[in-house]
């Protein structure tokens, strides 16, 4: 009796267990059929077609600039400042008085040198006519004559010395911050103040050895300079280093900027670009419509769908791998993988897939950028 009344009761369990998971399994089924077969919401996305432009090669690099001339004015002798006729940071013309330093010694000693260098040219027309009237021998006069040039020689080498004791612009430019003040003693080869040329100025910049019997003389350089609101100056190549550097493998290219409005200063970064060979014919697209993943890069194409019942045409989206090549701005080449005129879209990739129903939106608030040369404002 207790046997038939378990087996009942294990029954019991049996069939409300299977129930309870029969009623589970129906229910997953139903709702995984309705999710699988349930529509896909419609994405709305921007669009434009792959384009065709003409592109030159271009070098791209970084460098700096270089004044044409620039320097460190110092003293070759030593002595006493007396007198500064310039301010910091003041524009100065070549030869313009910029310190002097204590000659009243050597005025002193000069005075003194041109009396003696009179009185021997004295003595020396005295011997002349005295040689005329044959009262003295010639090697007199020569002696004479010999003592005059020394003194006349001293008198020059004491002007010379004053003149090292006045400082002057050796060309025109804009001075720095001076390390001096009035009454300072300096000694030879004090610093007195830095002089830069940069009117115009120098661009140096580096390229890989491989570009050396491309690069010449006379060649448009177009520098972009960040630091100065994005300022962007053109500029022509005067100079290409005869040697490649052994260590890494790239040579030095000097060009010139004319830098009117002085904003491009000495050691300053910037990027530099140059065009290089024929123009080519490049497929692009703007840069926003890639995926760059590890396995290749990705793009979404736009097709369309009729279907029996629909008086439209639907718009979807299909996956396809493309090979880029240059990138400019804000716009990719191209390489294989897309025809010209074929849409693709160009925003919402994260919510495509394969197959997806899209919408376009190409209004211009909502457009990604596709320029070649982006100036975004700062903000």
């Amino acid at each position: 009796m207790l046997v038939k009344r378990m087996v009942i009761m294990l029954l019991s369990i049996s069939v409300v267990l299977g129930l309870i998971f029969g009623y589970k399994a129906v229910g997953n089924y139903f709702m995984n059929d309705f999710f699988n077969n349930m529509p896909a919401p419609t994405v709305t996305i921007t669009a434009t077609e792959v384009d065709e432009q003409q592109w030159t090669s271009e070098l791209s690099t970084v460098g700096s600039f270089a004044a044409v001339n620039g320097t460190e004015l110092s003293v070759q002798t030593a002595g006493v400042i007396t007198a500064i006729h310039v301010e910091n940071g003041q524009a100065v013309e070549a030869g313009d008085l910029l310190f002097e330093l204590d000659t009243d010694v050597d005025r002193a000693q000069l005075q003194q040198l041109i009396a003696t260098a009179a009185l021997a040219r004295t003595e020396a027309r005295r011997l002349e006519r005295l040689v005329a009237g044959e009262s003295v021998s010639a090697s007199d006069l020569e002696r004479a004559q010999g003592e005059l040039a020394q003194a006349e020689a001293a008198v020059e080498t004491q002007r010379a010395q004053i003149r090292l004791k006045t400082v002057r612009a050796p060309f025109s430019g804009v001075l720095g911050i001076r390390m001096v003040n009035l009454g300072d003693y300096v000694s030879p080869g004090t610093a007195l103040i830095a002089l830069e040329q940069f009117k115009p100025i120098y661009f140096n910049f580096t390229l890989a050895e491989r570009f050396l019997t491309v690069i010449e003389p006379g060649m448009t350089v177009n520098v972009h300079v960040e630091s100065q609101q994005g300022l962007r100056v053109q500029g022509e190549v005067i100079a290409v280093e005869p040697r490649v550097n052994g260590a890494t493998r790239t040579f030095q290219v000097q060009a010139k900027l004319a830098n009117d409005d002085n904003r491009l200063r000495p050691g300053m970064f910037a990027r530099v670009s140059m065009e290089i060979g024929a123009p080519r014919t490049a497929k692009v697209i703007p840069r926003t419509a890639v995926q760059f993943n590890p396995f290749g890069n990705v793009v979404y194409v736009i097709t369309e769908n009729e279907e029996e019942g629909e008086q439209e045409a639907q718009l979807q989206v299909q996956q396809r791998l493309i090979r880029t090549g240059e990138e400019r701005g804000d716009v990719v080449e191209v390489v294989e993988g897309l025809q010209r005129g074929e849409r693709i879209a160009t925003s919402g990739l994260l919510k495509l897939r394969n197959g997806a129903v899209v919408k376009i939106n190409n209004d211009p608030d909502v457009q990604p950028s596709a320029e070649l040369n982006p100036t975004p404002a700062n903000r």
